[in-house]
């Protein structure tokens, strides 16, 4: 995805993100309610899309705030969404929200991402993941959980079942980057694809045939934690960084995990939730 929105018009920039969607010019046509006809001269630069056509062809397209900003700026409109810092005071309310999620998960590890995978706060529970981690370079800020998890040097010599849980990293990265066309991403999708794919004899291990999820199961002392995870975003942001947050929350998947948690939980002082 072109970022120098200056350098492209707003109507390249449309048919680029109707080609990644794998839309036709009639299928968004229809779902915009305009005809195709004009959205062919918009696309071709016969028309000039107004503000309020250029946001809603970005709905229709469910192209990424940031994004949307640059479609602006390429069809020569000022932007139209704010783009704070995470500590600017205005998004202060936004980010205790996060730190009362991230908190209210104890005694089970959970995290927050920026739109780069770098960790922006987690729990006092992640500490099982940051364990033993050989390469001290990947613990230096920012920390990309990602490359953390799969590097040689990071966590990955204690995930079990390393080819299954970077089949799945690396299909999440792959989805996001079908959706936002980031170079960072583009770019951090190739390194990670070089590190071991921790296959054995050339194939992945079968899937149990009553499993419901992946789990990540992790190596920790004379343990093997199991864990299942969900996502969470905000569900209305206006603000871009806040619209590429995401905290990961880490549930156990089995009671020996959920045990050794709330034990490494009453070691350091804390107190297990019910």
């Amino acid at each position: 995805m072109t970022t120098a929105s200056a350098q492209i018009s707003a109507g390249s920039l449309i048919r680029e993100w109707r080609t990644r969607r794998r839309m036709s010019q009639l299928d968004l046509a229809m779902e915009a309610e305009i005809s195709q006809r004009h959205l062919s001269f918009v696309e071709s630069g016969r028309a000039a899309p107004s503000r309020d056509m250029v946001l809603h062809l970005a709905e229709q397209l469910s192209i990424p705030l940031r994004q949307r900003n640059q479609l602006l700026l390429a069809a020569g409109f000022a932007p139209s969404f704010s783009e704070r810092p995470l500590t600017d005071a205005s998004l202060a309310p936004a980010m205790a929200a996060v730190e009362i999620v991230l908190n209210g998960h104890e005694p089970f590890p959970a995290l927050a991402v920026d739109r780069h995978w770098n960790l922006v706060s987690a729990n006092a529970a992640i500490g099982p993941f940051m364990a033993d981690v050989a390469e001290a370079s990947l613990l230096t800020p920012p920390v990309n959980v990602l490359r953390l998890s799969l590097h040689p040097g990071g966590i990955a010599p204690r995930i079990v079942n390393l080819a299954e849980w970077r089949a799945h990293l690396l299909g999440r990265l792959k989805q996001q980057n079908d959706a936002t066309g980031d170079p960072v991403l583009l770019e951090l999708e190739r390194e990670l694809r070089t590190y071991p794919s921790g296959l054995k004899g050339g194939r992945p291990a079968p899937v149990e045939p009553n499993a419901i999820v992946h789990p990540l199961r992790l190596a920790h002392s004379d343990a093997v934690l199991s864990f299942i995870s969900t996502i969470t975003v905000f569900g209305t942001p206006l603000d871009v960084t806040l619209s590429e947050l995401a905290i990961e929350s880490f549930f156990p998947a089995d009671e020996q995990t959920r045990a050794v948690l709330e034990r490494l939980t009453k070691e350091r002082g804390g107190t297990p939730k019910p």
